[in-house]
Parts: structure tokens; sequence; C-alpha cells
């Protein structure tokens, strides 16, 4: 389903991402009849799909172990106590940390981490073996996530064992932490170059010893959103516990495949914030929340306080030193930033002819970048508006001629677009024909052949 049109407030009272040069927050008009429609090229368009978990999912955030494995990652106990409770807040059903047995600074910052309190539940993620198990097991956890590799190139270079080693230690693990009260997790390790005989007997075998959870892992991000939803769905038949799933982004189909999985059946999806990780990270948490807004936003709206996303995702790119991509989903700089003049009128008119999510709900604004030769009549119009000025829609079009002349002669600021229009304003108003701004002697020939260039073509129209 996609969302309906965009009829809550929007423009400059909203935003958490700032001013910046060029662009200004717009007041929208809003649809007066908002409607929901239905994507016409949507899965199975029509028909609820009874196994799919794309209004019923759950998150269990990885940025405290996952994340932990970034190249620039190192968080200390506060600062993990700090993600910890942001991401409470933010509402993940639960969050993962790093094995205690990874060191014994790793063990104490679980526990620290697990008398905290929080409504989130805290899971740590440990080998597939005993030893790992016990120690797991003192620390507090709500529960244990398991993990060994089950492909032909991880049992030869990585542990050395066969499956019938795997699958009589997985039992043997799951019977003991399920006698301490808490829950578990048994995962497959580089699940999609492995076999899939040997996939589906040790999860029907973890299954019937009540396992809470049956992990697949895309390890190497080799995985195809059709492979995905083929091997859950096949999973899905046979076993009847919850289905993880845990996709790498190397190929860059982390959050498709994450949505695949939940169409499949799939009921946990890992994510971490930015996504952060091994290599270049899994799921991004604040990716799979645009997917899952457009899929059910009434769902995502009731779990999670999505206003607080920014704040979090700031938190995290500050503790391991990066910067937000400027294309990122949701908080990117140019997420909700429209800049060709059909677009913006269009926008202004009503803003889900070209947004599918509404920057309010994220706390984010909408911006128009009308300081440039592609900007339209519309556009000025309502920059001047905002300016307290107020035209002719000939005057605004003429007006808009001069400011595209002057962009295409170089880079402008919003203050540039700004002043063209106050000045034009202004000779309208005394009858002068002052110069609208300060321009060297080669600027000014050059502003004036491009105005006769534009008037000729009615670009600024």
């Amino acid at each position: 389903m996609c969302p309906g049109a965009d009829n809550e407030p929007n423009g400059q009272t909203n935003g958490t991402n700032g001013d910046h040069s060029g662009f200004t927050a717009i007041q929208t008009r809003q649809n007066p009849h908002p409607s929901t429609s239905r994507n016409p090229y949507g899965h199975n368009v029509g028909v609820t799909d009874f196994l799919s978990n794309v209004s019923r999912f759950k998150i269990i955030e990885s940025t405290l172990r996952e994340g932990e494995q970034f190249a620039n990652a190192f968080f200390d106990t506060q600062k993990k106590i700090e993600i910890a409770k942001a991401l409470d807040e933010f509402g993940v059903d639960y969050i993962e940390l790093t094995s205690p047995c990874a060191s014994e600074q790793s063990r104490l910052d679980c526990e620290a981490i697990c008398k905290l309190g929080l409504k989130s539940k805290i899971l740590t993620h440990i080998r597939c073996h005993m030893d790992d198990a016990r120690v797991a097991v003192e620390t507090g956890v709500d529960g244990v996530d398991v993990v060994i590799g089950t492909s032909s190139y991880l049992r030869e270079h990585s542990h050395g064992k066969d499956m019938t080693y795997i699958k009589n230690t997985a039992i043997e693990v799951i019977e003991f932490v399920k006698s301490k009260g808490i829950e578990i997790r048994f995962s497959s390790e580089d699940s999609f170059r492995s076999d899939l005989v040997d996939l589906l007997s040790i999860y029907s075998a973890v299954d019937q010893v009540g396992v809470n959870r049956v992990g697949i892992a895309d390890t190497v991000g080799c995985a195809s959103p059709r492979q995905v939803y083929e091997l859950i769905r096949v999973l899905r038949g046979v076993v009847s516990c919850d289905i993880e799933t845990h996709f790498h982004n190397d190929t860059g189909c982390a959050i498709a495949n994450a949505y695949c999985a939940l169409e499949a059946g799939a009921t946990h999806i890992d994510t971490s914030v930015l996504g952060i990780g091994e290599r270049n990270g899994i799921t991004p948490l604040g990716g799979l929340m645009a997917r899952m807004m457009v899929a059910d936003p009434q769902y995502v709206k009731s779990k999670y306080k999505l206003e607080k996303l920014k704040d979090l995702e700031d938190l995290v790119a500050e503790a391991v030193e990066v910067n937000i991509p400027f294309n990122n989903y949701i908080t990117g700089f140019c997420a909700f930033t429209h800049k060709a003049g059909i677009h913006a009128k269009a926008i202004l008119n009503n803003p889900s002819t070209y947004e599918i999510i509404n920057p309010a709900d994220f706390g984010m604004s909408r911006y128009v970048h009308f300081a440039s030769r592609l900007t339209g009549w519309n556009a000025i119009k309502s920059r001047a508006q905002q300016l307290n000025v107020h035209m002719t829609d000939d005057q605004y079009k003429e007006c808009t001629a001069k400011i595209k002349a002057l962009a295409d002669i170089r880079p402008i600021a919003i203050d540039d677009a700004d002043s063209i229009i106050r000045a034009y304003y202004r000779n309208l108003s005394s009858g002068e024909n002052k110069p609208l701004m300060d321009l060297t002697a080669d600027e000014h020939a050059q502003f004036l052949a491009k105005e006769k260039e534009l008037a000729a073509s009615g670009a600024a129209h």
C-alpha cells in the first residue's frame, strides 16, 4: 500500500536539519481530500498474503554488536549505554550486544546494559559452544543469539566441524539456555552459500527442541531479493518458530532483502544505525524505516518514535567519526529537497506528487532549492510571498528570468535570489531601473545577454 496524500503541517516549523544556503523550507498546500491508493505493481495486488509479516515485524538492533565490528568503531562503556538508551527510546524490540566472551570489558558492558531496565530486550551474540553459553547466561541478558558457519567455506576454513557436530552442539546449547528461562536463537552463518538440505535439516532439528528463532544470515552480501524470498518461503514451511534475518550490504541489496524476507514470512530483521558493521555493514535502521513506512505507515508510526531517528543517527555518526551521507534515507541533506521547476510547482500544490514519505513524520522539513538555473516561477512566487513581496504572475515570471540569468553565469545562494526579488520589487514600486545586484562589468554583460536569451526562449515560464 502506498501512503495517501500528505495532509499534515510541514515547512519551516517542523525541521530539525537547519537552514541551508540556496534552500528554503516551504509551507505547502495540502490536499483537502487525502486518499490512500494501492501500488498497482505491488506484490500480490489486492490479496493479503497470510505468510507476510510486513505489518508485524520486529527489529533486532545490532549497532552494539555488528556495529562494533565497523572499522572506525570504538564504544566505551558510557557511549554504549548512551546508544542503548537512545535505541530503547526509539522503540526497537531488541538490542544485541557483543559476546561477553570477546573480552573482559565486553562482559562488563553487557552486564551494565542489562541493569539499565530498558524496555527493549537485551540479547548477546555468541558462538555455538557451551563455554560461551555458560558465560552469556550469567550476564543477565534476556536472550542469547547463537551462530555457527554452515557453508563449506566456513566449515573447512573457519571452525573445521561437520554438520553432525554442528547439529548436536546446537541442540546441547539450546537446551541449556532454555533451562535458564531465557530466549535463544540459532543461526547458520553464510546461509546462502550453504547446502539447502543441510540448512533445512539443522533448522528442523533445533525447531523440534524449542528454539525461539532460527536465523538466516547473508554473511557476504551475495543474496538477491528473489533468492531471499524463495529460501525464507521454503524455511517457513519447515519450522514453526520465528525466523530472524541478517543481511550484509556488499552488493547493495540489504534493505530490499530484508523487505522480501518479511514478505516471505520472516519475523525479525537485524539492523544497525547507519548500517555500520563488518566491511560495508548491514541493513540500516533508517533505510528499513523508510521502506516500511511505505508498506504500512500506521504500524511503523505506532511502534517507533520516528522523530528520534536523526538524533540517533547523529549520535552514532559522531561516535564512529563519519558524516551522514548527503543521500541518506530520511535524514540526508537532500532527502526532501526539490530543485527542478516542475517538481517545485507540484510540491507547492500537493507534496505527495513527488514525495512518498512525509518528512514531518520524522521531524524533518522539505526544502525547495529555488536559487538555481533550474528554478521555476512558482518557486520564486512562493519565496517572494515568504518575503512579503506580492506581485502579478507576469512580474514573478520576469523576476524569475533575472534569477535564472544570474544562475547561468555563476552559482548563486539564497541571499542572491532574495536580493534580486527585493530589488526587482523596489524598481517596480519606484518606477526606477536600478541594478538588481552589484556585478562586475563582465558579469553585467553576461547577465544582460542571458536575460535576452531567456526572454526569447520563455525559460522562466
